[in-house]
């Protein structure tokens, strides 16, 4: 089957900072690809060059005739003097799609959206619901996604996520969101210092093999510098390398230098720490009988609930649930309209804003961590600014720059630098999690574990929550919130029965896989079960290095373009060596267990 659409030796650069160096990709229909890869190294910039936004400087785009792409941006512009069915709609009498009409109601009704709203003033959330229906309503052949789950709560994602499942069209989708990746995704892209990399499966099969390739590209790396030195050492004893018959040599250490010059080093992580204030009061906040409404709008109804110094609470429910108001009560920002709240002692509260409102786009990014000053204090720890910046990716050039020429990636991160240089023992994060490359992520995740003080988080980042939170306070409709232990997963499993009536994709997912699992027979080991045990550990290696071999080959861009009939024999076999694998261990575990009695 013909690729939808071929990139081969692509190349881009803004500057002297090539985003795509000799880059190849293809993409077959029935595709769902999860592209990766750190701030600015150019993803949305692909993305750009897949529906014609902007021309490649050098190599070649193949489209399917007659393709059809939708696009959807981070930030999708909208008209606003329509109102929402015109814009889902757009111009029939141009298109002559008489059955979009149709298409477009269902999805409205699906969505829970206002067909007679006006675009103006409508929420983040609830515009972002309206640009992925218009691109549904498309029918394209393939769907680019930047960062779709940006503004949807959790109804909103297990939305997008059962449409995307059933989707007929190729998919190509930039996202943070590691629980959506592993939901949606049959293949990775890694964007990573101007090459695509291709992982066959989910987020989950790329972490584990990511790090095998890394460690081989740090092992191939560290041969090659070997060989390097020793050649050096070689040429400058002089004599022996003016000699004709070595010429031959002297040529292969020029190669070598250039080799060596063009290997673009993977850029460090963001090294995050925090600047801890003065130790709060075991009490941060004591709520007793709360309740608070806008107009006729309850959001909050008689809430009695005590956070702790070192509580990690997340705050979770729909859009417009009050979760922002809630924050507000808790650290005595707004009075409630009934109930007692009791704040503690010694409170220095640091807050990080989903909408980054809180920055000067005059400012330059060094003047919006330390103003006035080429130093800033982390702790006992004295730092320049320099430095500090550097720790969060901004180079000496870029530091002097003004915050309005940030992108979405290197605004999220300044917010983090300016909340980390401030000493603090409170915590308040509203959706950190957007714009953040996944490994910034799960350092900032490693960072809060470790917070001596309290966080409170309002997230729609499943895994985030479950990494970071000890405890969830739920907004469960009519103003009421209850409290659960745990994260995301434990609050799904938690919640009133009521609550589940809406099928839930991670609810089901977990009572299927509790139906699966069966207790083990009892009774003794037989000799050939015995047998069979020893001779596991043998049968699984063979079946991880067949796994090995042919992830290896669709990590390579080029068999999409050469071969691309081999790509669905190779995952097919892939997904049968996995079923195999799962077999086996669930074998092995129920003989161990036999064998232990």
């Amino acid at each position: 089957m013909a690729a939808l659409i071929t990139l081969t030796n692509l190349q881009l650069a803004f500057g002297h900072h090539p985003l795509l160096d000799h880059a190849d990709l293809a993409v077959q229909p029935g595709e769902r690809i999860g592209l990766i890869g750190r701030n600015g190294a150019g993803k949305s910039s692909l993305l750009k060059i897949l529906d014609e936004r902007i021309q490649p400087d050098d190599g070649e785009v193949m489209r399917l005739s007659g393709l059809k792409i939708a696009t959807v941006e981070q930030e999708p512009e909208l008209d606003e003097s329509l109102t929402v069915f015109e814009v889902l709609c757009g111009d029939i009498n141009e298109s002559e799609d008489w059955s979009r009409p149709a298409r477009v109601q269902s999805l409205i009704d699906e969505l829970g959206l206002t067909a007679e709203a006006p675009i103006a003033g409508l929420s983040g959330g609830t515009r972002k619901r309206v640009a992925l229906a218009r691109a549904l309503a498309d029918e394209p052949d393939l769907l680019l996604l930047d960062e779709p789950t940006n503004h949807l709560d959790f109804i909103g994602i297990d939305w997008l996520e059962q449409r995307l499942l059933g989707a007929r069209c190729s998919i190509i989708l930039i996202t943070h969101d590691r629980r959506f990746l592993d939901v949606v995704t049959t293949r990775i892209v890694e964007l990573d210092r101007g090459r695509l990399f291709s992982f066959p499966g989910n987020f989950t099969s790329w972490q584990q093999r990511k790090a095998e390739w890394l460690e081989a590209e740090k092992q191939q790396n560290a041969r090659f510098d070997k060989v390097l030195a020793q050649e050096e050492v070689w040429v400058r004893k002089g004599v022996e390398a003016r000699r004709t018959r070595n010429e031959g040599r002297v040529r292969r250490l020029e190669q070598l230098r250039r080799e060596r010059s063009s290997r673009r080093e993977r850029v460090g992580n963001v090294n995050l720490a925090i600047a801890e204030g003065q130790r709060s009061g075991k009490l941060v906040a004591e709520l007793k009988h709360v309740s608070h409404a806008f107009g006729d709008l309850v959001v909050v109804k008689d809430l009695s609930t005590t956070i702790l110094r070192k509580d990690r609470i997340g705050l979770i429910g729909p859009n417009g649930a009050g979760k922002t108001t809630l924050i507000k009560i808790l650290l005595g920002k707004l009075k409630p309209d009934a109930g007692e709240v009791k704040l503690g002692t010694n409170l220095t509260v640091g807050y990080f804003d989903q909408m980054r409102s809180q920055l000067d786009e005059t400012a330059t990014v060094a003047d919006t961590i330390s103003p006035g000053s080429e130093w800033v204090e982390i702790g006992t720890q004295r730092k320049h600014i320099m430095s500090y910046l550097e720790d969060f990716l901004f180079s000496p050039a870029r530091a002097r720059s003004p915050v309005s020429s940030l992108s979405g990636g290197e605004r999220a991160r300044l917010v983090l630098a300016r909340l980390f240089a401030r000493p603090t023992n409170v915590l308040v994060m509203d959706e950190p999690t957007n714009d953040l490359d996944i490994e910034t992520l799960e350092l900032l995740e490693e960072l809060l574990q470790d917070y001596p003080g309290t966080v409170l988080i309002v997230s729609h980042d499943r895994e985030f929550l479950n990494n970071v939170v000890t405890q969830t306070l739920a907004a469960e409709g009519q103003g009421e919130w209850r409290e659960y232990v745990g994260g995301y997963d434990e609050w799904l499993a938690q919640r009133p029965a009521r609550l589940n009536a809406t099928p839930d994709s991670d609810s089901k997912k977990a009572k299927a896989a509790a139906a699966r699992a069966k207790p083990a027979k009892a009774g003794r080991i037989s000799s050939w079960e015995l047998r069979e045990l020893e001779e596991m550990p043998e049968a699984i290696a063979a079946i991880e290095a067949r796994q090995e071999e042919l992830a290896a080959k669709l990590a390579d861009g080029k068999l999409y373009i050469e071969a691309p009939d081999q790509v669905e024999l190779i995952n097919k076999e892939l997904a049968e060596l996995e079923e195999k694998m799962s077999v086996l261990f669930a074998r092995w575990e129920a003989l161990e267990a036999k064998q232990n009695g």
